[in-house]
């Protein structure tokens, strides 16, 4: 139990008016007081959930499912490892195997499960630090077009960095209020999830502060911003479309309330699709309306709120704004096309990758197919992945082209073990048990997985991973 835990007794009594009638107060504040099980979820763009378990098994990770996640699974550790190396220093994480995300929070893109691998155009509305959005990008398998937008500027540089690390490359990052959506993305996405800002009761558990400033003045002025973002969302969702709304908090004021102003805004236009379904008893935790309204005690998770809508029609928008301002990348080049291609065909056995490879100044960068359909609706702050900078004599390749891409190599790889692994993320080069023969740029995968680039040499492999990604802790070896 953690007695340091905030929970201010208004609080309590606001939580007893809505209360399942079936679920303990006295339950939900034990849980509250319980710490979190860590969880993990599979980044299978870079791991299969096979060769994970493998791992575990081999390393004495002791792992139980996510019911509601195929690719999500409760972790524990063994006690001397956690206590010497944390889980963000591990090979799986430093590869981009494995996201630490909290069970639950792996419901909201679980409800687009049924439509989402079909889906061309998502939004991701409110994304950072990237959690849902990486998830998403597994969902969808390099295809399609995900656009992740974030409003904080410094949580931007988050999402960007954990982006890069699962190996996502059919990205569009933006940095925007998210009430833009609605009109200058009119009725452009196929699915929508709107992970609303909110006030966070849910997350007590994690954060034992979470409740300190708490008040339902505040729930109030939360639920107005949520309102004006679902209007939004529901605008830049295409007829047909599917759009999910989930927050980390419990109160109806930030939960059911939110929706109901959707329903009540596009009524004839909008229907809710139950969530009772989902995953086996997810009954446990669904409302009348069909919403799932985990409270902690019924997973052992923290608290969350997901709902599904379908947008049945077309609706007006006399507020449509169009962007101002050029475009600043241009097709490339076919020369430059026709010798990055052949290239990476020689270097690294690939023989295609899928998008389009576009240039602005000296910069080579790979866009997600489709990405023409929406790519001068709005300003992005990042446009799919830099593949590297053209001089004289070619392209000088970016880290990740190895992170995204890598995984199409079958000539050029060299599987670093641990040690050699410690000293590239600590910005070392790597030394080799015998003198090759090999020349120019080598993929460096780690438990099977892509990490980045380093350049033969005759003894080793030089490091050629950026200077802001190295690292000074202690990594992958904990005894």
């Amino acid at each position: 139990m953690n007695p340091s835990t905030y929970i201010p007794e208004s609080f309590i009594d606001d939580v007893k008016t809505y209360i399942p009638k079936h679920l303990s107060i006295d339950d939900f504040i034990k849980a509250c007081q319980r710490p979190l099980r860590r969880s993990v979820r599979v980044n299978t763009l870079k791991m299969s959930v096979a060769d994970f378990e493998h791992y575990c098994n081999e390393n004495d990770w002791k792992i139980a499912p996510v019911p509601w996640c195929n690719t999500g699974f409760w972790l524990t550790r063994p006690d001397d490892e956690e206590q010497n190396l944390p889980i963000g220093n591990t090979e799986l994480h430093l590869s981009g195997c494995i996201y630490v995300q909290e069970a639950s929070s792996m419901l909201p893109p679980q409800a687009l499960s049924n439509v989402i691998s079909e889906c061309e155009y998502v939004l991701d509305m409110a994304a950072a630090p990237g959690s849902k959005t990486t998830q998403l990008a597994a969902m969808m398998n390099g295809c399609g077009v995900l656009v992740a937008n974030e409003f904080s500027s410094s949580r931007v540089k988050v999402l960007a960095a954990n982006i890069k690390r699962m190996g996502v490359s059919n990205c569009a990052l933006s940095h925007f209020n998210g009430n833009i959506f609605g009109n200058y993305m009119f009725e452009c996405f196929d699915s929508i999830l709107l992970d609303a800002p909110c006030s966070g009761e849910g997350t007590v558990r994690k954060d034992a502060d979470a409740l300190k400033n708490w008040s339902i003045e505040s729930n109030i002025e939360i639920a107005d911003v949520q309102k004006q973002l679902i209007i939004s969302a529901f605008y830049a969702l295409k007829p047909g479309g599917t759009l999910v709304y989930s927050t980390c908090t419990l109160t109806p004021l930030e939960n059911q309330e939110v929706c109901q102003y959707l329903l009540d805004q596009f009524a004839g236009h909008v229907e809710i699709e139950p969530l009772n379904s989902l995953f086996p008893n997810a009954e446990h935790a669904t409302t009348e309306q069909g919403f799932l309204h985990v409270w902690p005690q019924i997973y052992d998770s923290e608290g969350f709120f997901i709902a599904r809508f379908k947008k049945l029609s077309s609706v007006t928008n006399c507020e449509q704004q169009v962007k101002k301002g050029a475009f600043p990348f241009t097709p490339t080049a076919n020369k430059l096309q026709s010798d990055f291609n052949a290239y990476i065909k020689k270097q690294f056995g690939i023989k295609a990758i899928k998008g389009q490879l576009m240039t602005r100044d000296k910069e080579l960068w790979l866009f997600p197919e489709g990405m023409a359909q929406i790519e001068n609706k709005i300003k992005y702050a990042r446009l799919g992945i830099q593949l590297g900078t053209t001089h004289k004599n070619g392209v000088r390749l970016e880290h990740e082209f190895a992170t995204a891409l890598g995984k199409l190599a079958t000539a050029n790889i060299y599987a670093m073990n641990q040690q050699q692994a410690q000293d590239y993320f600590q910005g070392k080069d790597i030394r080799l048990a015998k003198p090759t023969t090999n020349l120019g740029e080598v993929v460096l995968t780690l438990c099977g997985a892509p990490v980045g680039l380093g350049k033969w040499q005759k003894n080793k492999i030089k490091n050629s991973l950026p200077r802001d990604l190295v690292s000074d802790s202690q990594l992958i070896t904990w005894v």
